[in-house]
């Protein structure tokens, strides 16, 4: 996963203004990581019960699974005009 640019005028083309933009990609970073977390969670806790004095496995180098950043992946979603966002009245 190298470094790509943002493209400013992509994400001006869907919002009025760049805090707007960065407002709804924000959201959308935070919801990537909650999905990520809940679908950790219950694939850990799916097949196993773990008792008070079980150790908890450490994730190894052989099964570490490399995945993109939250905010990459909220940006591109953003860009592919794949994300809502409810925009408030000033007052």
């Amino acid at each position: 996963m190298g470094l790509k640019t943002v493209p400013f005028r992509e994400i001006e083309e869907r919002a009025e203004n760049m805090y707007e933009a960065v407002a709804a990609m924000f959201g959308q970073a935070r919801d990537e990581l909650q999905e990520r977390i809940l679908s950790r969670t219950i694939l850990e806790h799916q097949n196993d019960d773990p008792d008070v004095f079980d150790e908890v496995e450490e994730p190894s180098p052989e099964t570490y699974e490399e995945k993109e950043k939250v905010t990459t992946v909220a940006i591109d979603k953003f860009i592919e005009g794949e994300v809502t966002w409810r925009k408030t009245k000033p007052g």
